[in-house]
C-alpha cells in the first residue's frame, strides 16, 4: 500500500478591513450583487464578481427556479457570462458572497460541487488559476489560490482520452 497526502492552502482575513484594495472591491462588488439573486425558495441569496485578465469585472447572481434542478448558481451564472461576452478570457480572482435572509450571513462559504467542476474546466480550459475571495456579508473571508484545490482527484477532460 501506498499512501498520499493532499495538502490545502488557503489565508484567512479577520474582516474585509485585511484586503487589498483590488479585493475588497471586488468582495464589495459580489456582496452588493447578492440583492439582485432570485431566490425566493431558499432566501439564500449568492453574488459572483470576477475580475478578469483584461480588467473588466463580470457580475451574477443565483438564479432558482420551483423545479429545484432547473436553478442555477451564482458561480455557474458568472461563467456562462464570462463565456458569452468575454470569450476565451480568463478568470484572475472570484470573489463570492452570501446573503442569508432567513439567519446569519457572517462566515465564508464554498461553491457547491457542481460549480467547483465547472470552475476547474473554466480554469483546465484556460490554462489559468482562478483565485477565489469567499466572504459572507460580515466576518472573516478566506482566499483559496486557484479553484483546483476545491476539488482534489478530479473528473477531467484527460479521463475521457
Amino acid at each position: 500500500m501506498k499512501q498520499k497526502e493532499v495538502h490545502f492552502i488557503y489565508e484567512v482575513y479577520q474582516s474585509i478591513k485585511g484586503l487589498n484594495k483590488v479585493d475588497a472591491n471586488l468582495l464589495e462588488t459580489a456582496r452588493s450583487i447578492t440583492a439582485t439573486a432570485y431566490a425566493p425558495y431558499s432566501n439564500f441569496q449568492v453574488g459572483a464578481a470576477a475580475l478578469l485578465a483584461n480588467g473588466e469585472i463580470v457580475n451574477g447572481s443565483n438564479q432558482e427556479n420551483a423545479s429545484f434542478p432547473v436553478g442555477l448558481c451564482a458561480e455557474r451564472v458568472l461563467i456562462s457570462a464570462i463565456s458569452s461576452f468575454h470569450p476565451n478570457t480568463a478568470i484572475h480572482t472570484m470573489a463570492i458572497s452570501y446573503h442569508n435572509l432567513n439567519g446569519e450571513s457572517n462566515h465564508p462559504i464554498s461553491p457547491c460541487g457542481i460549480c467547483r467542476q465547472s470552475l476547474l474546466e473554466y480554469e483546465s480550459r484556460l490554462q489559468h488559476p482562478i483565485r477565489l475571495i469567499m466572504s459572507g456579508m460580515e466576518g472573516k473571508v478566506f482566499i483559496i489560490p486557484n479553484a483546483a484545490m476545491l476539488l482534489p482527484l478530479s473528473f477531467t477532460s484527460d479521463d475521457l482520452l
